[in-house]
């Protein structure tokens, strides 16, 4: 009896000891820590290079970075395939990172990430996925319900040794699920709910805000880079929270073309998409972005990795927008004559 109690005894203290040395990661710091995790992920390069067809795909992979405690952890995950039009479109299309299989490990609290990367390999690119990452910087300025946003330096490794490792920058998004967990709500996914169905003031929000970064391609319908999350407490509040801004005149990337519908040369020509509101909520919200805009600016200036070119042409954007938003008169035009009527 004693010699079974001295196994079991030393058997959980190794598993203890296990533990210990290998500490789950906190999915909620995960997001709010700001510095650059440096990471790599090694999977065969050859067919996530060559598969750009619809569909689902999924590789095996490992991913590997330093930890907080400086411990280097290499664990099993995998990949989905993810996205249309950079699918079709990217050197590297968009991923999806399966952290808790094929079997638990270290990063398994993260579940599934959406991972942004850079679309090819030309000078601009990097910068464009950096002027997108810091735009969601900015909208977490606004409101919590908002997508939350880790940047990498990431290693793309063939797992086969046969062709040469990538380096580019790349971005994680926050797991819509927790997104609207932090915030007391559920995700929405039914139907095609109706624009102004949902939360008025987190909606004049959102329609400014896609305004103030030149972006109209974003639809609540068509549930189309918008997110819909309902209140856990009060069902009948519906709140909206955008994503993907890559299409914005903020970004201005080179493959970013204006909606037809929308009568614009370029996507540098903003478009309110709005729909009606009084002068007083327009207003109020516009506060908000007076009162945010040294924080705005600063994302910007305070980003090294963006180029001084790229800094210029953000605050230049920026400055047309706050520009804008002195006059009165001009506020009335923008947000109230020429909103959305359908």
């Amino acid at each position: 009896m004693k010699k079974r109690l001295i196994v079991f005894l030393g058997v959980l203290i190794c598993c203890i000891e296990l533990e210990a040395q290998s500490p789950k990661i906190d999915k909620e710091q995960f997001f709010i820590e700001n510095n650059t995790l440096k990471a790599s992920l090694v999977l065969p390069m050859g067919k996530l290079l060559n598969h750009t067809a619809a569909g689902k795909a999924t590789l095996n992979a490992r991913f590997i970075c330093k930890l907080p405690d400086s411990s280097l952890a290499d664990e099993k995950i995998l990949v989905d395939l993810r996205g249309h039009f950079r699918r079709e479109t990217c050197l590297i299309p968009p991923l999806k990172l399966v952290f808790d299989k094929p079997a638990p490990n270290i990063f398994s609290p993260l579940k599934t990430l959406k991972l942004v990367s850079t679309c090819k390999t030309s000078s601009d690119y990097p910068q464009y996925l950096i002027k997108e990452y810091l735009i969601y910087k900015m909208y977490n300025l606004f409101t919590e319900k908002s997508f939350r946003v880790r940047l990498l330096d990431l290693n793309y490794v063939d797992s086969s040794g046969k062709k040469k490792t990538m380096n580019n920058f790349a971005f994680f998004i926050e797991d819509e699920k927790e997104m609207a967990k932090r915030n007391d709500c559920k995700n929405d996914e039914e139907g095609k709910p109706p624009t102004e169905s949902t939360n008025r003031s987190q909606m004049t929000l959102v329609a400014i805000f896609e305004y103030m970064i030149g972006n109209t391609d974003w639809s609540v319908p068509a549930r189309h880079n918008i997110k819909t999350i309902r209140s856990k407490t009060d069902p009948g509040k519906l709140y909206t929270v955008p994503y993907d801004f890559d299409f914005s005149g903020l970004v201005n990337t080179d493959y970013s073309i204006p909606d037809p519908l929308m009568n614009t040369e370029s996507v540098l020509e903003r478009v309110y998409r709005g729909f009606p509101r009084t002068l007083e909520e327009i207003n109020l919200v516009l506060e908000e972005f007076r009162k945010q805009k040294e924080n705005i600016y600063a994302i910007v200036e305070q980003c090294t990795y963006l180029e001084k070119r790229h800094k210029q042409m953000m605050t230049s954007y920026l400055d047309d927008f706050y520009n804008e938003i002195k006059y009165p008169a001009k506020v009335k035009s923008i947000f109230i004559d020429n909103a959305r009527t359908k």
